[in-house]
């Protein structure tokens, strides 16, 4: 059991230290406090989003996550970042296309940076982790699925969360004063 796990934390730092640092700048920059942001994913990649959108509301962004029964409707000058290893998630990229259309600035967190999903993107953060549409030489992982991708997704974003508590002064116990 310890090999597969070394295997595993050896697959997420192959993917981490192909993160651009400068992609990571562009997103973190299009997030700020006077906008408010939306964020959508499914499954499991949803899941992360979820966790990501909770940690932007500890920093006291106005954030929602888009199908949640409070989400009001979104209007130009919002932020809409969509999360979709493959690019391809259907809903995703409807919603994405309906944020374009609202003029909202989208950004797309993928894996495929020639996915439909990115081309709407106005922002792309790329995460190279495997995700399960990849076959043969383009499946780089031991681990099932999309597994790979969705690790790697929240610790980018646990990231992205760090550098704007410090971009924003957001102190541990200011960011702790917010959880329920």
């Amino acid at each position: 059991m310890v090999e597969v796990l070394e295997q595993i934390e050896e697959e997420i730092h192959h993917v981490l230290c192909k993160v651009k640092a400068e992609d990571m700048e562009r997103f973190a920059g299009e997030l700020h406090h006077g906008k408010r942001i939306f964020v959508d994913g499914e499954g499991r990649s949803g899941f992360s989003a979820k966790g990501f959108t909770m940690r932007l509301m500890h920093l006291r962004y106005t954030v929602y996550f888009v199908g949640e029964t409070i989400t009001p409707a979104m209007e130009a000058g919002d932020v809409f970042i969509a999360v979709s290893g493959s690019g391809k998630s259907q809903n995703v990229v409807n919603d994405a296309e309906k944020a374009k259309q609202k003029g909202l600035r989208v950004l797309a967190v993928t894996r495929k940076p020639d996915s439909p999903l990115a081309k709407l993107a106005d922002v792309i953060l790329e995460i190279p982790g495997t995700v399960k549409g990849d076959a043969g030489e383009e499946r780089k992982s031991i681990q099932l699925l999309s597994s790979l991708f969705d690790q790697s997704l929240h610790i980018v974003l646990d990231a992205v969360c760090l550098e704007l508590s410090q971009r924003d002064h957001v102190a541990n116990d200011q960011a702790t004063a917010t959880h329920w």
